[in-house]
């Protein structure tokens, strides 16, 4: 059965010029996702209790790339996780038909899903930017929903995660990038290290500060973000396992 083009499927963000680096585009953030990021602001789209009023339909997301051709040069499919969307193919052909340079947002826990989409001409993106978000073996209670069957399961969450890492790894590395937020609470020292072990040496990796409002789970409301001084010190280490690590 055909997908309709007209129900709400997500937020269009009409103009960004630090979503895809170094182009100007426009993003949609679709909904649905298979992790409970705590400190996610994305709450509408991630449970799927947005507004209707608030989100797009693809098919308006059509008439603004094509009303924007020869402004704007690339289009941003995040979420949410858009690997987990059946909006997303549809999406990425009608930007290539348009000429836009496609870059895709993954949190980095669907492999398979990941390499069917590079290895389909049709489909695959110019750009990716993966998310790691800890230590892959913090995913387990910390990142993955109570209610799944593979909350506590180590292993099986550290796995995706390093197969992704290794399927981006064989991508150009203009190509690619790997960014996580800097919560207190999930990103310490250690998890650093942990999460250098899984990513190419040339990777990108862009750091974020963490914005303590509107938050998943309320309590990372409460949390204090790190200092300049504090985050200073943790690119700095990070830098010394992976010499592209910066903070956007």
């Amino acid at each position: 059965m055909p997908l309709s083009l007209n129900k709400p499927a997500g937020i269009l963000v009409k103009t960004t010029c630090v979503d895809y680096p170094g182009i100007l585009a426009g993003s949609f953030f679709l909904k649905g996702c298979n992790l409970r990021c705590p400190y996610c602001y994305n709450t509408g789209l991630v449970l799927g209790n947005e507004e209707n009023s608030n989100l797009s339909t693809v098919e308006e997301l059509f008439n603004h790339l094509e009303k924007r051709q020869g402004i704007l040069s690339g289009l941003v499919i995040s979420g949410g996780e858009p690997l987990l969307n059946p909006y997303t193919p549809l999406i990425i052909k009608k930007a290539k038909e348009l000429n836009y340079k496609v870059k895709l947002d993954t949190n980095g826990t669907l492999p398979f899903e990941l390499e069917a989409i590079l290895e389909n001409p049709e489909l695959k993106p110019d750009f990716i930017a993966m998310d790691i978000k800890t230590n892959p073996l913090r995913y387990a209670d910390l990142i993955c929903p109570a209610v799944s069957k593979f909350f506590g399961k180590k292993e099986y969450w550290a796995n995706l995660l390093n197969q992704s890492a290794k399927i981006l790894s064989k991508l150009e590395a203009d190509k690619r990038e790997f960014r996580t937020v800097l919560v207190p609470e999930l990103v310490t020292k250690d998890d650093i290290k942990a999460m250098a072990e899984i990513l190419p040496k040339d990777a990108s990796w862009q750091f974020a500060q963490f914005m303590n409002k509107n938050c998943l789970n309320p309590a990372y409301n409460e949390i204090t973000p790190y200092t300049d001084e504090e985050i200073q010190e943790i690119i700095t280490y990070a830098k010394s396992l992976i010499p592209g690590a910066e903070l956007r």
